[in-house]
């Protein structure tokens, strides 16, 4: 992926030292750490909001919002927060054309690299829970060590394998501008924990779809992909599955408790965006076959 030298986003918030937050508030409840390995093994890796899990998991209600140090923008030869600056400005320009070929504006969302944790409108969030976008700040969060855990611990190497991490959490700051978001979580408090989990993963596998659309656009502007970086990103995509995430530990794969898809589904939907290039394409809540 030829990405030096490409315009940097300036809505790159680096709080990594401003410090990090203390326990885990969530509707008035400490979650211990238990909990938050549950979370991740449990899908939130890539997750819409691991904090919305959580507190699915606490029985809790809303989170609780947690101040943070002041955020500056990150050193210049720093160059993983290049690289993330780099695919979030590239985002801005395919989304803002997107949403005005539709007659929208598209307001672009912060990033912010944090270490350990830090304070979101969305609660405390926690480098364990993988990189992560909050709908009430409407920012995406990234601990940049989770690229060590991508590529040493889950198999999934590359540098357009991190773009696509970046390109989803960006993709659920998609479906919050077109209001997917709002119906859908007010649709999974009247569900049951089944339905709730099936509806988590066609929001999940939407995101993937929408990845794959800002790969299309973007490969057709920039030609800046090599041979092998759109591979590298299925690979991933296989990886983060969750039956994939399951079978790691050993255990039984139990699909009525996925939220995020299997490997095999988050192939077909970033594969479905990238090769239609259409938002239309990605009507996951419409199909019946996943």
């Amino acid at each position: 992926m030829r990405w030096e030298g490409n315009r940097e986003s300036s809505n790159v918030e680096d709080v990594r030292g401003s410090g990090g937050g203390g326990g885990f508030g969530i509707g008035g409840r400490s979650i211990g750490i238990g909990t938050i390995v549950i979370a991740l093994v449990g899908g939130a890796i890539f997750g819409i909001n691991p904090l919305t899990i959580l507190s699915i998991l606490s029985g809790g209600g809303g989170p609780t919002q947690v101040q943070q140090g002041p955020a500056h923008a990150p050193p210049a030869d720093d160059r993983g927060a290049k690289f993330v600056s780099v695919v979030l400005a590239d985002t801005e320009e395919v989304w803002g054309k997107l949403f005005q070929q539709g007659g929208a504006t598209y307001h672009q969302p912060k990033l912010v690299l944090f270490r350990g944790a830090t304070g979101t409108a969305c609660g405390t969030g926690q480098s364990a829970m993988g990189p992560f976008y909050c709908p009430a700040d409407k920012k995406v969060y990234i601990d940049l060590a989770f690229y060590d855990t991508l590529r040493s611990r889950l198999g999934a190497p590359g540098e357009f394998a991190q773009a696509y991490v970046i390109a989803h959490e960006v993709g659920h700051h998609v479906q919050d501008e077109l209001g997917i978001t709002r119906k859908v979580e007010a649709l999974r408090a009247r569900q049951g924990k089944t339905e709730a989990n099936a509806m988590s993963v066609r929001v999940e596998l939407q995101a993937d779809c929408f990845a794959g659309v800002w790969a299309h656009h973007s490969q057709q502007s920039k030609k800046w992909l090599d041979p092998g970086d759109i591979e590298s990103a299925m690979n991933a995509a296989a990886k983060i599955g969750d039956d994939a995430l399951q079978g790691s530990r050993g255990g039984a794969v139990v699909p009525e408790s996925f939220t995020h898809g299997s490997s095999a589904q988050r192939q077909r939907w970033f594969s479905t965006g990238y090769q239609q290039g259409s938002v239309k394409a990605c009507d996951t809540f419409s199909s019946a076959s996943l």
